[in-house]
């Protein structure tokens, strides 16, 4: 009986929590839902009377091929012929990679060129034009200096992602208030602990909107690259293929994953900049 009464409350409990949630969250889970159901419905209307050449959403689920590599993304038939997964997964490595580097290198430039004038002054116009360059401009000048595509693809996300990173960077370090160097000059703080105390934490919520930043753009850039780089895995030049052989509903599901991907990268940021930045530092 005891036991029994223990369940109950636990289920009522788990009920009360479950309805709480719902009152809170249910209008901002339930309108995206149905924006996303009403773009769907017209997109397929509009395609079902011919006012548009691409396929319907339904297409996803009624071409073959499309809905092999929909319900099956983990396929694997050895060299090009493999599932999105994989494909998606092969882009994302090379994003690492690449934006790893920016990330550090974007962050030491940064540092350097935040706290020292003439640094700044000599190498900001050069940053202001090399920064306004689209990524696929650099991909023919990365096949050039690059011969092996993947160090290609490397370059182009790495070129791609540093600027926000270091202009970001740049402006924490130079936004860090008088007050604090008054304070570290009066006290003789040495130079390791006013980087670790006063220079970091001060520049970390710039840092962090550099690299949320960045990292949408080191995956556009290799969406961007990997079109135009033939023969390598990844889900850029899948969808590069898929158009040549007019495959058109497996471009729309490639889509569908580059955006979903993109969506997950800029919240994973999120979620470490809410988790790492004190409250009152938040953007």
């Amino acid at each position: 009986m005891v036991a029994n009464a223990g369940t109950r409350n636990n289920g009522a409990n788990f009920s009360d929590s479950l309805r709480s949630f719902w009152q809170k969250n249910g209008q901002d889970i339930l309108l995206p839902v149905l924006g996303i159901l009403v773009f769907l419905l017209i997109w397929q209307c509009i395609s079902a009377i011919g006012l548009t050449k691409l396929p319907p959403p339904s297409s996803l689920f009624t071409d073959k091929n499309t809905r092999e590599l929909l319900f099956y993304p983990f396929l694997d038939r050895g060299g090009l012929d493999k599932g999105l997964f994989w494909q998606t997964w092969a882009s994302l490595q090379r994003v690492a990679i690449g934006y790893t580097a920016a990330a550090i290198v974007g962050i030491s430039l940064g540092i350097l060129v935040g706290t020292q004038s003439t640094v700044n002054k000599a190498l900001d116009p050069l940053f202001q034009f090399l920064r306004m360059i689209a990524p696929l401009a650099w991909v023919p000048i990365a096949l050039i200096a690059f011969p092996n595509v993947q160090f290609a693809a490397l370059f182009v996300i790495f070129i791609t992602a540093i600027w926000p990173i270091l202009i970001n960077t740049t402006v924490g370090v130079q936004q860090i208030p008088q007050d604090y160097k008054n304070v570290a000059r009066v006290l003789q703080v040495s130079p390791r602990n006013y980087f670790f105390k006063i220079l970091i934490p001060s520049s970390l919520p710039y840092i962090f909107t550099g690299l949320r930043i960045a990292i949408g753009l080191a995956w556009l850039a290799i969406i961007a690259a990997e079109i135009v780089m033939s023969g390598v895995v990844g889900i850029g030049f899948f969808i590069w293929s898929a158009y040549q052989n007019n495959y058109v509903s497996e471009v729309i599901l490639a889509v569908i994953y580059i955006g979903a991907v993109g969506l997950l990268l800029d919240r994973l940021m999120a979620f470490l900049q809410h988790k790492i930045l004190p409250p009152e530092t938040r953007a």
